[in-house]
């Protein structure tokens, strides 16, 4: 599958985990810029944006992002476009022979209260 450049129109962060080492910051961390690409994010159907969990009813934002071939993109990294964080919940798989890269993600949410 051939990578189409036209279609990498959104302005990507990719960032990467920074743990916390002191004593203190157990499960704290920040995240570091890797570098910003073109990217080609597609938005899946809101109809599959829903499911049922134990009966409830979650909400969710997964996307495919498309980007070009790099070997330093990793599963435990993120997306930034704008303000929208989006954690990789799949991939990275290679398209073609090495044009470009696939993932599916979804829409980060932080645990706890959102007020």
């Amino acid at each position: 599958m051939k990578l189409h450049s036209g279609r990498l129109n959104r302005l990507l962060k990719i960032m990467r985990p920074v743990p916390d080492n002191s004593i203190e910051g157990a499960g704290a961390g920040t995240w570091s810029e890797v570098a910003e690409v073109w990217a080609e994010v597609q938005d899946a159907l809101p109809s599959r944006g829903e499911r049922l969990d134990n009966g409830l009813n979650l909400s969710r934002r997964p996307a495919r992002v498309r980007i070009r071939y790099r070997d330093d993109v990793t599963p435990d990294m993120r997306f930034v476009m704008g303000t929208r964080v989006m954690e990789i919940i799949s991939g990275p798989a290679e398209l073609g022979n090495r044009d470009g890269l696939e993932f599916m993600v979804e829409d980060f949410r932080s645990a706890g209260n959102g007020a």
